[in-house]
C-alpha cells in the first residue's frame, strides 16, 4: 500500500460505544495547517445517550441539539474534503460503522474511503508511537478527545515517527 508522508486523519467522538451509539463530531486534519472540524445534530432516531461518553469528550447533547449541523450538510462536507480519497484512523473499528451511520441517516453516498492506520505504519513507528504520541499531546498542548484535536495529534505522530524511521 501506498504510504502516504502527510496522511488525512479523521476522527470521530460519539454517543457512547455500544451498539445503539452515533456520532457527534467529527474532525480531519488535512494537508500541513488545515483542519475541519463539526458538531453533528442527532436525528430523530438517535437517542443512546451515555453519561460517561460525555465526560471524556465534553459535548452534551443539548449542545449537540443547538450546535450540531445536519447530518445531510456534515455528509455532504465531508464528501467535499475528502473525495475519492484515502482517510486515515486510528480506531477504524468504530469510526467506520459511525461513518456509515452519518450517511445512512442522510441518505447520501460517501464518496471516500476510510482505512486503518495500521495499514500505513511500519514496525519501527509503531515500536515508537506511543511515547512520540506523548510528546505530541505536550508539545502542541491541546485538549484530548475532541474530533480534530486528536485527529492533528494522529497526524502529527505518524509524520514525526516516519521521519524517526526513515
Amino acid at each position: 500500500m501506498f504510504r502516504p508522508r502527510h496522511p488525512y486523519i479523521i476522527d470521530i467522538e460519539a454517543s457512547g460505544l455500544g451498539a445503539r451509539s452515533y456520532p457527534i463530531e467529527v474532525g480531519l486534519a488535512l494537508e500541513p495547517g488545515r483542519r475541519y472540524c463539526t458538531l453533528i445534530r442527532p436525528v430523530d432516531h438517535w437517542d443512546h445517550w451515555d453519561e460517561q461518553a460525555e465526560s471524556i469528550h465534553r459535548i452534551s447533547r443539548q449542545n449537540l441539539l443547538t450546535a450540531g449541523q445536519p447530518v445531510t450538510e456534515v455528509a455532504a462536507r465531508l464528501n467535499d474534503l475528502l473525495r475519492n480519497r484515502v482517510v486515515f484512523s486510528d480506531a477504524w473499528g468504530v469510526d467506520n460503522p459511525w461513518i456509515i451511520e452519518l450517511y445512512a441517516a442522510a441518505g447520501i453516498d460517501k464518496t471516500f474511503t476510510i482505512s486503518s492506520l495500521e495499514m500505513i505504519l511500519s514496525e519501527q513507528q509503531m515500536e515508537v508511537w506511543a511515547n512520540t504520541r506523548d510528546s505530541v499531546v505536550l508539545d502542541l498542548g491541546l485538549q484530548r478527545h475532541r474530533a480534530s484535536n486528536d485527529a492533528w495529534i494522529i497526524q502529527e505522530t505518524f509524520v514525526r515517527t516516519l521521519a524517526m524511521s526513515s
